[in-house]
Parts: structure tokens; sequence; C-alpha cells
């Protein structure tokens, strides 16, 4: 049964034609409606087109593609070249040899107070900088150098940093004045203490002012400027635990410490990679201390070996291809003006060019202040060597290929956009944009009363919960099921059940479910519109596979196909097979003209897209009435065509049994 969609007829928009009837129509419908073609629009609408994806837009496509198959491979080939797996096995036994060290010490991690600093720093510190002798306590030949693990040279010196605050940096209240006299409070910039001590004249003892290109460090409880009350460590061993004695003696770490810093670099000769490493120890206002570790193994001296001009190659080529795309998008902005930021592959583009460009300048940027600062950093053995500056540009250009990286192949869409499978999933997305936005709206509202809820009952007791931040993604956690009950529970046993079930249930069980239940039914109903409507677009497989064989074809590596068709069958396939509609069959087994089989389905097609119009249009629930009288024939149209199969079906049935009436087979 035909069910056809509610049509309601404005009293006032009823205008009787001059001569109603099918002639009278035809004119108008094909004024009105587009031709068979179709594609889904923004709205997941079906959209006439003039035609069907012609063969040279998709030459065009391919032709794109392939250019720009060439670029992702180029940046892959950038992109492989800066990282080995030899960067992490080098980042794990460093951060071994201080986290876990040998000899049942107490590691790095293990600092939670002044006291245990000063042990750290005089016991596992020093026996990880300085390996002077070999396995069997012999000592190594090398001379005022130290070789960590026997392979990786210990640059220049070792550098440790302090920032302080000042005392009466905070507010105490009246009635604690005769209980505290001093008062320090959490770091910051305007809190900070740069003043020297005068009966010292060591480095130590006073303030060193940051470079002005010195990058901040942003830690667990602050962020902290590049400045401090910093100290080298000797080249021997011996001469620095004295001077750590001497430091620890005369406190050189005081209530006012808010963060220590040790920095250090290492080269390895056998990869060609420097190893940056940076020992962080926090100590809060709330006392106590906090630890993180952070080693960056890089490549600075990027182009010794073949395979790394190789590499150079690839970057100039990637250049030279950002500044062609560039060239060719400032022309279509200047063409196409505000239509180019309608759309949504514009802003993709946009955003590649403008990542890749970022990338091509830090790379720069990163290559010239190695070449100029090497030799200056070296110069002094006994002077710490400033590789954390080189190294924070040269990861940030790593950061930036990454997400050009994620952008570029996130474009291979662009041009598979013909495929069926993805034009559905792009209406899909679209179609159902704003129910999504509706639904984010009350998901968020509910999602982040209970982050709220979260923080403020369980934040003082359980890690996940101590930032508003980390409720957000503990909660994400919950909903894939990587969350631990027992914790909530622990801290309240009212309330930590009621918001883990409650939770459950609103967000899981309720709210993304009906998330899913909106895209799967605008999912349903968009495959709908492309069974009833079928494509008429040339795939880019077919168009590959008819390329192929005529390149094969023109080399003689392949016969081409005798053709026996009529001259009017010629013209006809011309276009690739899979072009052709599926519900029509061959010409010399179908019981009717293909012309006059064309002409009807072109003409239902033409209605259908009428009617689908008219339902997404602004004025919906109201048409012309030759709009209406067109529903109106197409239905009459169907049911005698309908009448007609049933009628042949029962002939058909009626000859079969005659014949079994008759005793003969049946064919």
């Amino acid at each position: 049964m035909l069910s056809l969609p509610h049509v309601g007829v404005h009293p006032g928009e009823l205008r009787e034609p001059a001569q109603p009837g099918p002639a009278a129509m035809e004119p108008t419908a094909a004024a009105q409606l587009p031709a068979v073609g179709h594609r889904l629009t923004g709205h997941g609408a079906p959209k006439g087109r003039e035609s069907g994806t012609s063969e040279q837009e998709l030459k065009a496509m391919l032709q794109e593609l392939v250019i720009y198959g060439i670029f992702l491979t180029d940046l892959c080939i950038l992109a492989v070249g800066m990282v080995s797996i030899d960067m992490y096995h080098l980042n794990t036994v460093m951060s071994h040899l201080f986290m876990e060290p040998a000899g049942g010490q107490d590691g790095f991690g293990t600092i939670r107070s002044k006291a245990d600093f000063w042990k750290f720093a005089q016991g596992p510190l020093l026996d990880g900088l300085y390996w002077d002798k070999w396995y069997n306590n012999k000592t190594l030949p090398f001379q005022n150098y130290s070789h960590i693990y026997y392979e990786n040279l210990l640059l220049g010196a070792v550098q440790v940093r302090q920032l302080k605050v000042h005392n009466n940096t905070c507010f105490i209240y009246p009635y604690f004045h005769s209980f505290l006299d001093d008062c320090y409070s959490e770091y910051s910039r305007q809190a900070e203490d740069r003043s020297d001590d005068a009966l010292r004249n060591e480095s130590e003892w006073k303030y060193t002012p940051a470079d002005s290109f010195t990058p901040w460090y942003f830690g667990s409880m602050g962020l902290y400027s590049g400045g401090g009350y910093l100290f080298t460590l000797p080249k021997l061993k011996q001469e620095s635990i004295e001077k750590l004695a001497s430091l620890k003696q005369n406190n050189w770490l005081t209530r006012g410490t808010r963060v220590v810093f040790i920095d250090f670099s290492t080269y390895n000769a056998n990869l060609n990679l420097f190893c940056i490493v940076r020992l962080v120890v926090e100590f809060p206002a709330t006392g106590g201390a906090f630890t993180s570790i952070h080693i960056y193994s890089v490549k600075l001296l990027r182009y010794i070996t073949r395979y790394d001009y190789f590499v150079a190659s690839c970057e100039i080529i990637f250049c030279l291809f950002i500044i062609t795309f560039i060239i060719q998008e400032a022309i279509k902005i200047v063409k196409l003006k505000r239509e180019y930021f309608r759309s949504g592959w514009s802003w993709l583009d946009l955003m590649l060019l403008m990542v890749s460009s970022l990338a091509i300048i830090f790379n720069i940027y990163s290559t010239v202040k190695v070449f100029l600062l090497m030799d200056e950093l070296l110069s002094d053995a006994n002077v710490y060597p400033d590789f954390y500056f080189l190294t924070f540009w040269q990861v940030l250009y790593n950061n930036m290929i990454a997400v050009n990286i994620l952008f570029a192949w996130m474009k291979v869409l662009k041009y598979i956009r013909f495929n069926k499978t993805m034009e559905q999933l792009s209406s899909t997305l679209s179609r159902c944009a704003k129910d999504i936005i509706g639904f984010a709206i009350i998901f968020f509202i509910v999602f982040c009363a209970y982050a709220q809820f979260g923080y403020l009952v369980f934040g003082s007791h359980i890690e996940e919960f101590s930032t508003f931040q980390k409720c957000i993604f503990t909660q994400f956690r919950i909903v894939l099921g990587d969350f631990e009950y027992e914790n909530t529970e622990a801290v309240n046993r009212i309330l930590g059940p009621i918001y883990f079930i409650s939770f459950v249930f609103f967000v899981f069980f309720i709210l993304l479910n009906m998330f899913l239940a909106i895209i799967n039914n605008t999912y349903s109903e968009v495959k709908a519109d492309y069974d009833v409507m079928p494509s008429h677009k040339l795939p880019i497989r077919d168009l590959f596979r008819h390329c192929c064989d005529n390149a094969l074809i023109k080399l003689k590596l392949k016969k081409p196909e005798e053709d026996t068709q009529p001259e009017a069958e010629k013209l006809e396939s011309k276009e690739l097979p899979s072009t052709r509609k599926k519900h029509v069959s061959k010409r010399e087994k179908s019981p009717w003209k293909v012309s006059e089989l064309q002409a009807k389905t072109e003409r239902h097609q033409m209605i259908y897209l009428s009617a689908q119009n008219m339902a997404s249009g602004p004025a919906q629930g109201y048409v012309t009435i030759a709009d209406f009288q067109q529903l109106v024939n197409y239905t009459a149209e169907l049911g005698k065509e309908l009448n007609t199969t049933n009628a042949r079906l029962r002939r058909i049935i009626r000859n079969m049994q005659h014949q079994d009436a008759a005793g003969k087979p049946t064919h």
C-alpha cells in the first residue's frame, strides 16, 4: 500500500490552472524540478541536480586525489623521520635511573619533604650523574666527563634552580596573630622573592632573572618563571658532594621555597639523540612535596646521514605543496567570497594550511637556533648548556606535525564523499544536527551538574575529583566502565552510592541511549530515501577501473572488448555499468521498452522530489493546487501499474493451474 506524505492545502493558495491535467502539468514540473540525479543536502533532504556526477567531474576529483595522496605520503615520511623507537628506549632507561635507583635506595618519586630532597640529591642523584668507574670498579679513561650508562655523554654542568616567595604574602586572621608570625603564600609572579643575600656572593644566594625567551614551566601547583636562585654542580663527584652538604647546612631551601628544578642534558652519539632531563620538586603551601620528571629525546642535529637528507628533501617538497595550496585557497576565496566559508571542507583546508605554516615556522626557527647556539652551548664544559630552550621549540614542531597529520588524514574523507556510505553518513549527521545540538545542551547540563556534585562531595578525598576538570574526565571514565566505586562509598556511604547509581542510570541508560536513538532513526530515514531514489553518481572505483582498462589497452596489455551493440545502444553504454539503475534489466530481457521505463521512472522521481521539497520547505503543510494535482496523478498512475501487475500475476497463476490439471509439466 502506498502512503503519501501528509499534504495540507491552504484555501488561499488554491488557484485553478488554466488547463488542468497532465498535459498542462508537465511543463510546470519541468520548469520547477531539476533533473533525475540527486544527492542529500545539508539537511538530509534529496536535492535535484542537473545531472548525475559527470565523468569529467570525477576525473578532476581523481586527479586531485592523486596529487593529495603524494602530499600525504610526503607528510607521513617527514613525520616518521622525526621519531624512532630509540627515543622511547632512551627515555625509559633515564627514567629508571632516577625513579628506580640501584642498591635499594629511595628514588626520586619517594620525595615527600625537604629532608627527602637532600637525601635524594646527595645519594641517587649523584650516583646517576657521575659514572667514573667501570662495573668492575676500574677507573674509566674519560677525564672530566661523565658517560651515563657508559653511552650518554653528560653535556656541560648540571643546574639546580629554586623559586621562592616572600614572607607575609598572605593574610592571617586576627585571632591567630599571637600564634603565627610568618606566612608564605602560593607561588605567583607578585609574591616571588627576588632579594639577594647580602652576606654571600655566590650565585646560589643571588637572584638570577630569566631570559626574555625562556619559556615558563606549567607545574602541578602553579606557573613558574625561568629565573630564580641557581647553581651548577662541579665536574667531580666529590666536589659536588661537598657543595650539596654546604648548601644543606646553610639552609638553601627555606619555608618560602616553592619549586626546585634539576636540569641536565646528554648526547648519545650512537643514535645521534639529545636527551634533556628535568626533575621537578614542588613544595606547595600545604607542606610536603610533589615530584614530576620530564625527559625529552630529540634529534637536534637532523641532517647527517643520507636518510636525513632524504627527509630534508621531503621537507622542501612539503613547503612547496603548502605554498601551492595557499595560492589555490586564496584564489578560491577571491572567487567565491562568502560562499567559500559556508563549506566545512573549506574550514578544514584552512586549518590544515594554518597548522602546516606554523610547523614550517617552528622548524625553521628551531634549525636556525641550533645552528647558531650549538657552538656557544658546548664551548664551556663547566657551564650549564640550556638545551631545554632548543628542545622546547623542537617539541612544538613535533606537536604541530602531529596535529597536521590528523587534519591531513581527515581531509581524505573529502575525496571519498561520493561514496554511497560516506554520503549516507554525512547526510545522517547533517540531518540530525539540530536534534543532536538540542540533546547536547540537555546532556551537558546534567553532566556538569553531576560533575559539580562530585567535586563538592569527593574533591577533598579522591584525586579523580580533586578539580572540576578531573571530575569531567572521571565521569567519562564512569561511562566507559573505568572507575573504582569503592572510593566514593568510602568517603560518603549515603551520597556515594546515590551519586554513582543515579549518574549511571540517567546519563548512561537514558541520555546516551537517546543520543544513539536520534542517530539511528535519522540513518533509517536517510537510507529509506536512498532506496527510493537510486543514485546516478558515477562511483570512483568504476572510473578508476575504466581508466586502468583504457591504459592497458593503449599499452597493448589488454585486448579491447568487441562492440556488438547497435548504434542506438552505443550512446547509452558510454556511462559505466555500475551507474545504471539496479532495477532496470537488460533491454533484451525487459518486457517494456527501456525508453518508456526510463520516462516513467524519471517522472516518478520528479514527483517524489517535488513532494520532498514541499515537505522540507519553509511553508510546510501548504502546497499549490498544481503540486497537489501532481501527487494525485502520481498515486493514480501507481495504482494503474499495480492493477496491471496484479492482473498479469492472476493470468499466470490461472495458466499454471490449467497446466497442472492437464498433467503437463510447468515451466
